[in-house]
């Protein structure tokens, strides 16, 4: 069973949310290690970061028949762990130490980025890929041809305030698609 489950992440998901410890266990030793370095690399206390990350797992197994999870496992966990960093950060007494070079630990690419890098380009393409035709050809053209509203316009035999508007529509439906994936990301 547990070779089965390390491939595919909805069958670990369901086999966690049923109540099979093997599931929580294969989660635990898969992310565990990555976790916790996302934390440290923002915290530098090993001993607070151990118990950020325990308690994630605590609370994951606990709330496994209510979770949903829209985005990656890997996703949730980090934006779980990033979010009770922050929760740690806010509530502890202010160490200097925690905002020295602060600019400089969240610059740099944690085990994490790369997963919510693919994430959201694979939500923007699934947006983008959504839009009504005219409204997604404007789009590229603005934003993956880098084509002037001027040029659009010509280039379609369409007035600029026509380009103007649905590129306001693409940029409205992208951004509700982004949600609070892009939040995490700051």
């Amino acid at each position: 069973m547990a070779e089965v489950l390390q491939d595919n992440e909805n069958e670990l998901l369901t086999a966690l949310a049923q109540g099979h410890e093997d599931a929580l266990k294969i989660i635990y030793r898969k992310y565990w290690d990555r976790l916790f370095l996302s934390a440290y690399n923002i915290l530098k206390d090993k001993e607070a970061c151990e118990d950020i990350i325990q308690d994630l797992f605590v609370q994951l197994w606990q709330k496994r028949e209510q979770l949903t999870i829209t985005t990656s496992l890997g996703a949730y966990l980090f934006t779980a762990t990033r979010y009770q960093v922050f929760r740690t950060i806010r509530r502890s007494p202010v160490r200097k130490e925690l905002f020295e070079d602060l600019d400089q630990r969240f610059l740099a690419d944690g085990p994490e980025i790369p997963l919510y890098v693919k994430e959201i380009q694979e939500t923007i393409n699934a947006a983008v890929e959504g839009l009504p035709g005219k409204c997604r050809e404007i789009y590229r053209l603005s934003r993956e041809e880098h084509l002037s509203n001027k040029d659009i316009a010509a280039n379609l035999q369409i007035s600029p305030k026509t380009v103007e508007n649905q590129l306001t529509i693409a940029l409205k439906r992208l951004r509700e698609a982004l949600g609070d994936l892009l939040f995490f990301l700051l």
